[in-house]
């Protein structure tokens, strides 16, 4: 199977959907037809100009090999240019790599989608403090001592975006944590759930020890530690 990834420093989605979209054919003819060099330079630079991105990365994966790499614009206020090793800030994208993971420990038996957090935390969420490396982004979870429904939330509804928490807390009007509907009732994108679940004990240790990414997230033995 042919693939083309992309990472890119400003408007990731768009400039995906504009890739694909500018080379005029379909993900399927992607996957038949792996475009030159030259054709992905030109492509990437009417985009930018098109989006106003500041910079982009482009990796071309034919069959598990790495056919072309190629990065674009700059990488900071600066100016600095944008290489093809600059470590870019990965945001979302790395749920899809979160929920992979979590698919395939499902699939071992270890974890299950429909089983509560609540029944994997040593204490109730509530009485958690905020994320002592980063304490004004994740938490307050003390906002949720009167909303008894954050005990409904399972990892499924975390996955699904159904958990009913806003994207963050801090985007609220009173900059609390609050539940807008029923989990598991509805979708509205956040990434309030997914954080909520991956720190829950079992979650957290049994996928972050388990990656190579797990030694760089300050905040991995908060719920708690590796053996």
């Amino acid at each position: 199977m042919r693939t083309v990834t992309v990472g890119t420093w400003k408007k990731l989605v768009p400039l995906l959907a504009l890739f694909f979209a500018t080379l005029g054919c379909s993900i399927a003819a992607v996957a038949q037809t792996i475009p030159s060099g030259a054709a992905i330079d030109t492509e990437v630079g009417k985009i930018m100009s098109r989006t106003h991105a500041n910079g982009m990365a482009v990796a071309v994966i034919d069959h598990g090999k790495v056919g072309y790499v190629q990065a674009y614009g700059i990488r900071n206020a600066k100016g600095d240019p944008l290489a093809t090793d600059t470590v870019m800030y990965g945001a979302s994208l790395t749920k899809t790599v979160f929920a992979y993971t979590v698919m395939q420990l499902v699939d071992q038996g270890k974890l299950k989608l429909d089983k509560p957090i609540k029944d994997d935390l040593d204490n109730s969420l509530p009485t958690y403090g905020p994320d002592p490396v980063f304490p004004d982004k994740y938490g307050p979870y003390k906002d949720l001592a009167s909303d008894l429904r954050w005990e409904k939330i399972t990892p499924r509804m975390c996955l699904t975006h159904t958990t009913g928490f806003n994207n963050f807390w801090f985007v609220e009007s009173d900059q609390k944590l609050h539940i807008h509907f029923d989990p598991g009732t509805r979708y509205s994108y956040s990434g309030e759930g997914f954080i909520r679940w991956r720190q829950t004990e079992n979650a957290k240790c049994e996928l972050f020890v388990k990656l190579p990414v797990y030694d760089s997230y300050p905040s991995s033995g908060m719920f708690c530690s590796r053996k």
